[in-house]
């Protein structure tokens, strides 16, 4: 009797500016693979800058998949994504190709891994209660509240994610279960393919190089004027947290200068890749690769 062989799709992930992208099209080439972007915010337009978009020299190489689709004055979230993702799989698949993920959002990642629960556990009256109560008291203060009655849902949400910390107890409240309980009932990826997970690693002090000089570039490139088109317009819920929308706000509202602007984005960026390898380094399923190793083999 034979066996049916599973279909293979592969994660390439890693923290911003560790050099994905540019592994990711010679990684597609060798496989004969298409990629699909996993970060929540290269799918917006006009941001091309702001969010380091892959080169259109490398766009050109190999298709790509959700980046640049959405007008950031849209709302756009995980669910979305990830009926997005799915589709196109199928596509990728009809082409007897291999899909390639690539990106840095970890949450985009772990909902196509594991799913999404299907259980109703809405209520904008509650939902709209919890933001207001958020607004009262801190983030983390919520995240002590969510750590009694879901630890193992409050150990993956950070303190400041007030967006989910909000979910899970909005959930909670709904449905009388812990989301943690509720998500492991879900079928994602991870049950049906055979999915291979990496993650880019180099030394710290060589990645935050590597960012403040990314952060360097962006400016050379216009970054003030992207920004400045994009705030012109009422950005949406997600887009707004694009990393240099606030800070860049700030000098466009004489609180500070240029350059201590480029300094907080160069900060918030390191700590958002810290952050990054947080939450990666929380998946055991996800095998680490030295960036330097894979660029010196070319």
């Amino acid at each position: 009797m034979s066996i049916a062989v599973k279909k293979k799709i592969i994660f390439l992930v890693g923290p911003t500016a560790a050099g994905k992208s540019e592994i990711a099209v010679r990684l597609a080439r060798k496989i004969n693979a298409e990629i699909i972007s996993c970060d929540s915010m290269q799918i917006y337009k006009g941001m091309d800058i702001l969010t380091a978009k892959p080169a259109l020299a490398l766009l050109r190489k190999i298709p790509h998949h959700l980046i640049g689709m959405i007008d950031p004055s849209k709302e756009y979230n995980v669910s979305r994504y990830r009926r997005d993702a799915l589709r196109i799989i199928k596509e990728i698949f009809k082409k007897n190709k291999t899909p390639l993920f690539v990106g840095g959002t970890g949450l985009y990642m772990s909902i196509l891994l594991d799913g999404i629960f299907k259980a109703k556990g809405e209520s904008k009256k509650i939902r709209k209660q919890l933001f207001e109560e958020a607004k009262r008291i801190t983030s983390p203060e919520l995240h002590d509240r969510l750590k009694k009655i879901d630890p193992q849902a409050a150990e993956k949400i950070h303190p400041n994610d007030t967006r989910r910390i909000v979910r899970a107890l909005e959930v909670f409240l709904v449905t009388g279960k812990p989301i943690s309980v509720l998500q492991k009932e879900r079928i994602g990826l991870a049950d049906e393919y055979d999915v291979e997970v990496y993650c880019l690693s180099m030394p710290l002090d060589k990645l935050y190089e590597k960012i403040n000089k990314r952060v360097d570039k962006m400016f050379k490139l216009g970054l003030v004027n992207e920004v400045k088109k994009l705030l012109k317009k009422k950005l949406s819920k997600t887009a707004q947290f694009a990393i240099g929308i606030r800070e860049l706000k700030g000098y466009f509202d004489g609180d500070c200068s240029l350059e201590q602007v480029k300094e907080m984005i160069k900060y918030n960026s390191r700590q958002y890749a810290r952050r990054q390898l947080t939450w990666f380094r929380k998946d055991k399923r996800i095998k680490w690769v030295e960036a330097d190793a894979i660029t010196q083999k070319g």
